[in-house]
């Protein structure tokens, strides 16, 4: 289920940061990483994704 968590958080970041851990602080915090730029949005994710 990781991996493909993984594999949303690479096309939308904070949707695969949503099915990890749901709206919270780290969701609110990919939006703004994402719409600031796509790479730190994908990197957050992942990391969210990875630390759980």
């Amino acid at each position: 289920m990781d991996l493909l968590r993984i594999l949303i958080a690479i096309f939308i970041p904070p949707l695969g940061v949503f099915l990890q851990v749901g709206i919270g602080l780290h969701f609110w915090l990919n939006i703004l990483l994402t719409l600031l730029g796509y790479i730190p949005g994908i990197i957050h994710a992942i990391w969210v994704i990875i630390k759980k």
